[in-house]
């Protein structure tokens, strides 16, 4: 069995020390982030339509675009971290996420709302994953998947914590309060966590693996890049975002559809759970294209299952496989060109993920309606996954299929 990840070079790195609390400080500003700058909003949503009288689309578009700006902002994001480290910048966007949902609370009308969600997204494109995927990703250096693994499994725990706080919030309270609140929370957490906890010398850039140096020019522009793009685009595209309005089409009381999607989740711990051992024993190439065929499968039975043990069963193995999927992610881009520049690579390829992401549940909306059924989208969202487990086969650069072809 030849393993086939091409880890970074041993890079000079913080000691034990410091490493442990870098890892422990971004597991927990990452559960605040997520938790405030994005899960919250889901919960509130039904809250400001009816108090504010702005219509739930209107509202769920300024959230759309909080994560168009997040995705352009990882890319020059990305950059700065690869050449000057995460503190700075993940300093600055909890420092800015606090007047951006103070804004959004006080908003008196949709421009300034729109305003509040845009500076979010910004602030969203400086604290969320791609940062502290990079961070980690360089201190780490041969121990970077372990990280990675450690800071979604506590990143996972963002809506289980803060979704039930926040509906507790408002109903005790109104939205705007909310915020308030969570914003507060998100001061005392993240700024300190970032501006004390990221300290420490960054380590140069590791030496290019193999007897390939890439320059990252070349591989943005490479089709083996592309090809990565496209295929976790399509793949973040199939994903379950409509899975709560499919099984209420199904039969499921809202409780139930809820307490599945909550299911999903724990499935998605247990996925990234399984990801050392299967990183260890399959290539990169294998990774993402059986994953994104089982992507493609668990979407299809999604479509076509219908009675509710079945459903809650595929749910689960659903979110199983999205949580492996978030760590190829993670990985995708040293697998592929090593550690050298992958803030600024890691940036590009997200942007697109994440606008993807930010459109799919308008998308299976829209969908939905045009195929007469929740049930009907999900199929072709299996066939797009389809797609994308091919594409992904051709993600691999020449230099690496000829590193993959020569190890024993």
């Amino acid at each position: 069995m030849a393993p086939t990840t091409t880890l970074p070079q041993n890079t000079p790195t913080l000691a034990e020390g410091g490493l442990r609390r870098v890892l422990a400080v971004l597991c927990l500003t990452e559960i605040t982030s997520w938790g405030i700058l994005y899960y919250a909003f889901p919960v509130l949503s039904v809250s400001i339509s009816a108090d504010t009288g702005w219509s739930l689309p209107v509202i769920v578009a300024a959230f759309s675009l909080s994560q168009l700006a997040a995705a352009l902002t990882g890319i020059p994001v990305g950059r700065i971290i690869d050449r000057f480290g995460p503190r700075a910048v993940m300093t600055a966007g909890s420092v800015l996420a606090v007047p951006a949902l103070l804004v959004v609370a006080a908003a008196p009308n949709l421009p300034t709302f729109y305003a509040g969600w845009l500076a979010a997204g910004i602030a969203m494109g400086a604290v969320l994953y791609p940062p502290a995927f990079a961070a980690l990703t360089r201190w780490y250096g041969d121990g970077y998947v372990k990280a990675l693994m450690i800071l979604t499994l506590a990143a996972g725990l963002a809506s289980t914590v803060f979704a039930p706080l926040t509906a507790a919030l408002v109903d005790r309270y109104d939205w705007r309060t909310t915020y308030l609140v969570l914003a507060a929370i998100l001061a005392v957490i993240t700024v300190p966590g970032h501006l004390l906890g990221l300290r420490g010398r960054w380590p140069h850039p590791p030496t290019p693996v193999g007897d390939h140096p890439v320059d990252h020019r070349d591989a943005s522009r490479s089709r083996a890049f592309l090809a990565l793009v496209i295929a976790l685009s399509l793949g973040a595209f199939a994903g379950v975002f409509n899975l709560v309005p499919l099984l209420i089409e199904q039969g499921f009381s809202p409780s139930l559809a809820a307490l599945t999607l909550g299911l999903g989740g724990a499935g998605q711990v247990l996925g990234r759970l399984g990801y050392l051992p299967i990183a260890a024993r399959t290539t990169a190439r294998t990774r993402i294209v059986v994953i994104l065929a089982a992507t493609a499968a668990s979407t299809a039975l999604l479509g076509i299952a219908s009675t509710t043990a079945a459903l809650i069963g595929v749910a689960i193995g659903a979110g199983l496989i999205r949580g492996i999927f978030t760590l190829i992610q993670a990985t995708a881009i040293t697998d592929r060109w090593g550690a050298t520049h992958y803030g600024r690579l890691n940036g590009l390829m997200s942007a697109p993920v994440v606008i993807v992401m930010a459109l799919a549940p308008w998308a299976g909306t829209a969908l939905s309606a045009r195929t007469g059924s929740y049930a009907h989208a999900y199929l072709i969202l299996a066939a797009l996954a389809v797609v994308a487990s091919l594409i992904g086969a051709a993600s691999i650069p020449r230099h690496r299929r000829h590193d993959a072809a020569t190890t024993t």
